[in-house]
């Protein structure tokens, strides 16, 4: 008895540890972006030139800040809610997988706005990842065939769906493209990341 007593202990500090790196790391990437707009914002905007800037060379440095940047606080608080909901989710899997998916959808997402954005135009905001988040979250079950990821996946259809959906229309002021992208890179995310054993083929 007392030698599985340790083996039981260790594993559940392990599980502890794990999601806490998690949170750890998205309250690092919120820190960022806060911290991010409070410099933007005593600086006159002066950041906002590091968003994405559509097929411009220069505009590629983007696909990395613009996640990390919005127009004012209003923006940000807008993204923060669901960042933290459905980064929260994916962040119990640990940091490691949230890391994964974050740099997936940054990069990839990022990418497919700096291709199809309107010329001369300059995206920031992380609603980008909040969609790849979400989209991740959907699928994710799927690939793994796991019961409680796909009920996951509809309760977050559940919440954020109508809004999901609503945000893909094309609005002034307002990237759907990086609404699009970032959907997609978190479709992406999902299929690379699946369990090797669950995958579907």
């Amino acid at each position: 008895m007392s030698s599985h007593t340790p083996a039981k202990r260790s594993g559940r500090s392990v599980d502890t540890a794990k999601i806490g790196g998690g949170f750890k790391l998205l309250a690092a990437l919120l820190g960022l972006m806060w911290l991010s707009e409070v410099i933007d914002s005593a600086t006159n905007g002066s950041l906002d030139q590091y968003g994405i800037i559509s097929r411009e060379p220069r505009g590629l440095v983007g696909i990395l800040t613009a996640p990390f940047l919005h127009l004012g606080f209003g923006h940000l608080i807008s993204n923060t809610l669901p960042l933290v909901t459905l980064g929260a989710i994916i962040a119990i899997s640990g940091a490691t997988r949230l890391f994964q998916v974050t740099a997936i959808v940054t990069v990839l997402g990022g990418f497919g706005t700096w291709l199809i954005s309107p010329p001369n135009t300059i995206t920031i905001g992380a609603s980008g990842l909040v969609f790849g988040y979400a989209s991740y979250l959907i699928v994710r079950g799927l690939f793994n065939r796991r019961l409680g990821q796909v009920v996951i996946g509809i309760l977050v259809i559940m919440v954020w769906g109508s809004a999901l959906l609503t945000s893909l229309l094309p609005q002034d002021g307002i990237s759907w493209q990086g609404h699009l992208c970032g959907a997609i890179a978190g479709l992406l995310a999902a299929w690379v990341l699946a369990d090797d054993k669950r995958r579907v083929k």
